[in-house]
């Protein structure tokens, strides 16, 4: 992946969530500033909000501490949430069968660029 230059991100691995779920938050925030992404995530009612804003979080503290950029130049460039393993089980069913049950992962990334 190409990042251009003043670029910082973060990643979150192997969240217990749907990839779908979790793409259809970060969406909404793609291409904001970073304040109005947190304020976003923040008023959202989606479980998937949660770990996409600890991923945000993280990453402008990277931008802070690591390069030195102010949080309030910084806009969301690209996120994204990549499938992960899917951890698989099975449920006891009538007639002594057995029902798959699929328990997806994802991982979430997010990178900052400043404007």
């Amino acid at each position: 992946m190409n990042l251009p230059l003043n670029t910082v991100s973060a990643r979150a691995k192997y969240i217990r969530m749907s990839p779908t779920k979790v793409r259809r938050v970060l969406k909404q925030i793609e291409g904001r500033s970073y304040k109005e992404a947190l304020m976003i995530l923040e008023f959202m009612p989606y479980a998937a909000c949660k770990p996409v804003l600890l991923v945000v979080q993280s990453a402008g503290a990277n931008a802070q501490n690591n390069n030195g950029l102010d949080k309030n130049d910084l806009v969301i460039h690209s996120a994204s949430a990549d499938d992960g393993p899917v951890f698989k089980r099975f449920r006891p069913r009538s007639q002594g069968r057995g029902f798959k049950i699929k328990k997806p992962t994802c991982h979430i990334r997010v990178s900052l660029a400043k404007v």
